[in-house]
């Protein structure tokens, strides 16, 4: 069959395209000794149809690649590599025996010393704020009637005065007049000193041609019982609302006392005294003098405590 497909008479055009059919078959089918395989012949037209032939298997050899069609290199493209997806990586626990040692510090280098944590200090423990205090203004020393500031609030067991004033002078006819030391005293005691200091001011003047340069002044306030003694009842000077006179300095620089000027009454420095007091009834609540007990005198005791039932009782002794 193969010979006679061989003998027949094709185109030269299908002879071509089986040309390198025929080769194979005469390796094929002729000795293995004489076969010589042609050079390849390159089709001198492009193919215009395919005949597919079947060709005997040979049992005892492979068959031979076919060769190539025309127009491919000897060298393929060769296909574009898949990328694989990268094997996880999975590490492997380190032995304790390969564990990397300590690395120990040369003996040149020394370690730095350990800094020392200081130990809180305790904070001490926060006061409350004090109670807010309320004090009131007094009327005669905003208008410069004394001189004076305000003191801290006193309190001392019953005693105490919550706007206590320190006063260190009083306004008499046009000009201050000191008091030999300061007192402490509440708002309406020191309101009710100019009046008086004025009016001693003026007998002063009058009977001794000489007007006053100070007054002398003793007890302000203390904590403590009427008279000084076991009394049950507390002193006005207990509450800022009391003081004592001693005596007064003229400007010629006699010096009148209690304890000295009181008697004779008729000597112009004891009529001064005995003015002093009667005139002080007009402005106090309470004057004692040297006739009131013997606690009295050597001064003159005013204050403002309140007497009878509508505190309108004035004691003048």
């Amino acid at each position: 069959m193969v010979a006679a497909l061989c003998g027949m008479a094709v185109p030269a055009v299908a002879q071509d395209f089986l040309a390198p059919l025929q080769e194979m078959v005469e390796d094929l089918t002729g000795p293995k000794a004489e076969r010589r395989t042609p050079p390849r012949r390159t089709p001198a037209a492009p193919v215009e149809a395919e005949v597919e032939v079947e060709a005997p298997v040979a049992e005892e050899e492979p068959p031979v690649p076919r060769p190539r069609p025309p127009g491919l290199t000897d060298e393929a493209e060769a296909p574009a590599p898949v990328p694989e997806a990268a094997p996880e990586v999975v590490e492997a626990p380190v032995p304790a025996e390969t564990a990397p040692a300590p690395v120990e510090l040369p003996e040149a280098v020394e370690a730095a010393p350990a800094v020392e944590t200081p130990e809180p200090v305790a904070e001490p423990a926060t006061q409350p704020a004090p109670d807010r205090v309320y004090q009131v203004a007094c009327p005669a020393v905003i208008q410069g009637l004394v001189e004076a500031e305000l003191a801290p609030p006193l309190h001392e067991g019953i005693c105490g005065e919550q706007s206590p004033f320190i006063v260190t002078g009083v306004m008499s006819r046009g000009r201050m007049v000191p008091l030999s030391s300061p007192i402490t005293t509440n708002c309406e005691m020191a309101s009710a000193l100019p009046d008086w200091v004025a009016a001693v001011d003026g007998y002063a003047e009058a009977m001794l041609e000489s007007p006053l340069a100070s007054v002398t002044t003793g007890t302000s306030y203390m904590c403590r019982a009427r008279n000084s003694t076991e009394s049950e009842f507390t002193s006005e000077h207990g509450f800022a609302n009391a003081i004592d006179v001693v005596g007064f300095t003229l400007e010629d620089g006699r010096s009148i006392a209690v304890t000295e000027k009181w008697l004779p009454p008729e000597q112009p420095e004891g009529r001064l005294l005995r003015l002093a007091h009667d005139a002080a009834c007009g402005s106090f609540m309470t004057v004692l003098g040297p006739e009131a007990n013997a606690e009295h005198n050597d001064h003159l005791h005013l204050d403002l405590g309140c007497h009878g039932k509508a505190c309108q009782t004035r004691i003048c002794q």
